[in-house]
């Protein structure tokens, strides 16, 4: 008998008109059921026009037919329309800078500098991209772009100059102090730290800038909120239990601050041995695209638990940059775009399964 995943699967194939991306990826497919009645298909469209409503049903209708020979209703709830999107410019708050990117995690130890680092490095390959460490108590920046030494110059009128590495512009705590030396801070001091780094950093021109942002939710995600305008967020997890847990609340601390969440991605996804190639799936797999689909937002990629990326990092030379053929550069270049997508789509007002 058909299951509601495989038919998930068979809906993959259905694009939302006038764009490449699917309706799964959009997020528009909210439930699959399946019954002795049939097969009822729950979507929940974003503002579309009537023609692109009827297309959508028509499509989907003609898919799952194709798949079961059981009757198929097609269920469509219109969602609000969202406020027309300004200027670019004007959401960001930083001069220069066009889409403020945050990356978040609900916990620690789910790699989230890792996809932060991999991803601006992907993105600097076509594109300007600043990468601010907000994470200031446990910075890891600085050692995975090889900038533990390094440390900004600050001009005599006090701004200073993120240091340029694989072509990124880069700021982070770790800079001014040994890596051997704790930042003991009460939360003022981070808030004062983070605003300055907007304010007094000479960013230039960006297309991007990426914040790192520490685990969990405190002063900095506060900070960050209330400084900028963030243009999105990425989540990053894990699949075992405990770190899915947490990405729920990191999906509503984005939605508490009115930014969009532009998806979710799933790290240590599964492991592949370096000496006979087998597949394990250590922390489970497939948590972080059904907490995507629950939330209504789009599944970025996973990427697996692989050795060269942690040893890429520990030298200071990111995989995507050491090297940019590897399938797990792959992985991380196609999560690059899938976050350019997002950001282009709602900036064209149009939907992006969030």
């Amino acid at each position: 008998m058909t299951t509601p995943h495989e038919l998930l699967e068979v809906l993959k194939q259905v694009k939302y008109p006038g764009f490449s991306r699917d309706i799964v990826s959009f997020g528009i497919v909210r439930d699959i059921q399946i019954g002795s009645h049939g097969v009822t298909v729950d979507l929940a469209m974003p503002t579309a026009s009537d023609d692109a409503v009827t297309q959508i049903r028509r499509d989907v209708e003609a898919a799952i037919a194709g798949a079961t020979d059981l009757p198929v209703e097609v269920s469509i709830e219109r969602a609000p329309p969202r406020p027309a999107p300004g200027p670019r410019t004007a959401r960001t708050g930083i001069p220069g800078v066009r889409s403020v990117v945050a990356i978040a995690s609900g916990k620690g130890g789910v790699g989230k500098s890792t996809v932060a680092v991999n991803v601006a490095c992907a993105l600097a390959q076509r594109h300007a991209v600043g990468l601010l460490d907000a994470d200031v108590y446990g910075p890891s920046v600085p050692m995975m772009l090889g900038l533990d030494e390094e440390r900004p110059q600050v001009r005599p009128d006090r701004r200073i100059v993120p240091i340029e590495k694989f072509g990124l512009r880069a700021i982070s705590m770790g800079m001014f102090v040994g890596e051997r030396t704790p930042v003991i801070w009460r939360g003022p001091m981070v808030t004062k730290l983070i605003t300055e780094f907007f304010r007094n950093v000479e960013w230039g021109e960006l297309e991007y800038l990426i914040l790192d942002l520490p685990p969990g939710t405190g002063d900095a995600q506060l900070t960050v909120a209330q400084q900028v305008p963030l243009a999105g967020g990425v989540i990053v997890t894990t699949p075992q239990d405990v770190a899915l847990l947490d990405v729920k609340r990191g999906i509503t601390m984005f939605q508490q601050v009115n930014a969009t969440v532009l998806g979710v991605v799933e790290n240590m996804s599964f492991h592949i041995c370096s000496g006979c190639g087998a597949r394990a799936e250590i922390f489970g797999h497939g948590g972080g695209e059904q907490m995507a689909r629950q939330f209504g937002v789009p599944f970025l990629g996973a990427i697996p638990l692989v050795r060269d990326i942690r040893a890429a990092g520990d030298r200071g030379v990111p995989i995507v940059v050491a090297d940019p053929q590897h399938p797990q550069s792959r992985a991380f270049i196609e999560i690059a775009g899938a976050v350019e997508t997002q950001l282009e789509e709602r900036a064209a007002g149009m939907p992006s399964g969030g």
